[in-house]
């Protein structure tokens, strides 16, 4: 069994270091940032299957984080450590996707045996799950959409507004297939909105034209009665597009 990447969330220096120390000294391959700003540039470029949170954070707090990751991709280890031990902030650190929720000043040696049996389960659960390691080769090898924006596979972040954002997550969770325009309304603006989807035309016409402008290759298509599709794979390795109905996300 391989050895989980561990990226360290925390905004004490001194913390962030110990615990970074730590576990490299333990033989954990281990990155750390202080924000969560720096979090998402620095999963762009380094691995994690593991990541250590805390709850107080400066800006986007650890929740946001945690929520987003595990829409990200499930397979995230995720734990909390925090100085924050109410019922309820732990019930909502689960309930957002966390698999620990642990409350400073924590043990390093139990946190080290919290880690080691989180990545058992995680591997267990891959082994199991096959679409996971497909996903996870996407993430790393090309495209990755964080609350930052949408990341290139050179890197650079093609800035999203809420409603491009939320535009860019459905169509990134459908990547390589054609989603209608019809469903594209239906998760963006909601049932109660009237079915307009000129208005997804607009978004997308919005996304091509910043895409331009920063020279980043988007390839966001629109097929002919059909709807529209994110390509995220070079030219000459991409079939047909699949159409996507009206399931939920």
């Amino acid at each position: 069994m391989p050895e989980p990447n561990i990226a360290i969330l925390e905004d004490s220096p001194e913390l962030r270091e110990e615990l970074l120390f730590f576990l490299q000294a333990q033989g954990f391959k281990a990155w750390a940032t202080g924000s969560a700003e720096s979090f998402w540039k620095q999963l762009h470029k380094s691995a994690a299957d593991i990541v250590i949170v805390d709850i107080g954070l400066p800006g986007e707090d650890g929740f946001s984080v945690v929520r987003f990751l595990k829409r990200l991709r499930g397979d995230y280890g995720l734990i909390v450590v925090t100085a924050r031990g109410a019922a309820q902030e732990r019930q909502r650190g689960l309930a957002l996707g966390a698999d620990l929720y642990l409350v400073k000043p924590v043990n390093f040696a139990d946190l080290q045996e919290n880690i080691e049996a989180l990545w058992r389960r995680i591997c267990i659960g891959r082994d199991t799950s096959p679409d996971l390691t497909a996903v996870q080769s996407v993430n790393t090898s090309n495209w990755r959409l964080t609350p930052m924006g949408l990341y290139d596979p050179a890197g650079k972040c093609l800035p999203l507004t809420p409603r491009e954002h939320r535009l860019m997550e459905i169509l990134y969770q459908r990547r390589n297939e054609v989603c209608s325009k019809a469903l594209l309304h239906e998760l963006v603006f909601g049932t109660s909105e009237s079915s307009d989807t000129h208005r997804i035309d607009v978004i997308i016409s919005r996304l091509r034209s910043k895409a331009r402008k920063l020279e980043i290759p988007l390839d966001i298509r629109s097929i002919f009665g059909r709807g529209v599709a994110f390509l995220d794979k070079p030219p000459e390795t991409r079939s047909a597009p699949r159409l996507t109905g009206f399931q939920s996300p």
